[in-house]
């Protein structure tokens, strides 16, 4: 068993902190929040840092599951930073979903002092946390890599080096852009069952047997159908994954079309106040379109 820290106790870190807890670790959180932090100690039984680097201090790993490209930096640098407290050989594990550049900004920081950096963006949702069910796409050294994925596996049910760092931010991009394109088609078929006066669960139950099959629609048309969009994954987090993208491709010279327009329509969805809405929510737009 490891010495752990965690860094980020939101609705994806808080279960996944609580599986290695439960699994036998070490585990020192931080957040932000305190209470938040207190709450989870008072819950699983770790302990609690005021500071990442009080809590990285001594850990031989520390993972992160934080908002942002700002939040994953406020958290590694600086004299409370992760970096700080960690030593040579410790390794940091960043679910976040960041952009590849902070992530190799960041990488070359750890390496400055000796320790490991794998990028580890995830994709599951909260009831993949939850449930220790996460898919888990890594960018960094092999070494480091094989070192965190015994940890990592305690909440994943599939954990996979893409290559260097970097490497799996940019395939945590390619699942937001086709999650972009699915949902809006997904929206767009239950809109003209709807339009044409379909059962809309007739339909699924139908097409969801066929190539048209996907998570989405399994998980997703109910909720789409009873107009609910209270739980999952916010349009505000998709529009700024969504945004990384944009920017990304940019970069590599990608041509991404459709996921430029969707992202304006999930601009509609926020200007409709359903910033805190389900990725689903493209529904609700079409709907208001007539």
């Amino acid at each position: 068993m490891a010495k752990l820290a965690f860094l980020g106790l939101g609705v994806m870190g808080y279960p996944m902190a609580g599986h290695l807890q439960k699994a036998g670790h070490d585990v020192t959180v931080y957040n932000r929040t305190a209470a938040k932090a207190e709450a989870w100690a008072q819950e699983h039984g770790g302990a609690r840092a005021a500071t990442p680097r009080e809590a990285a201090s001594g850990a031989d790993f520390v993972m992160a599951c934080v908002g942002n490209d700002d939040d994953l930096r406020s958290v590694c640098l600086g004299e409370d930073g992760a970096l700080a407290g960690m030593a040579a050989g410790a390794i940091f594990v960043d679910h976040t979903t960041v952009s590849a550049r902070v992530t190799r900004e960041l990488y070359d920081a750890f390496a400055e002092k000796g320790a490991g950096f794998v990028d580890a963006p995830i994709s599951g949702g909260q009831a993949g946390a939850e449930n220790g069910q996460l898919s888990i796409m890594c960018g960094g050294e092999q070494a480091h890599y094989d070192a965190a994925e015994p940890i990592m596996s305690v909440y994943a049910k599939l954990c996979r080096r893409i290559g260097d760092s970097g490497a799996g931010q940019t395939t945590k991009m390619c699942n937001q852009i086709a999650i972009a394109g699915l949902v809006q088609g997904l929206s767009e078929a239950l809109h003209m069952a709807e339009k044409s006066g379909l059962d809309g669960r007739a339909v699924v139950e139908v097409i969801s047997q066929g190539a048209a099959g996907s998570w989405q629609l399994q998980n997703r048309y109910e909720t789409m159908l009873d107009d609910h969009w209270e739980h999952g994954f916010a349009v505000d987090w998709m529009r700024k994954d969504l945004n990384i993208c944009l920017d990304a491709a940019d970069e590599v010279g990608a041509s991404l079309p459709v996921t430029a327009l969707v992202d304006q329509f999930y601009k509609d969805v926020q200007s409709m106040g359903g910033g805190r809405w389900d990725t689903s929510s493209l529904f609700a737009r079409l709907r208001k379109l007539g």
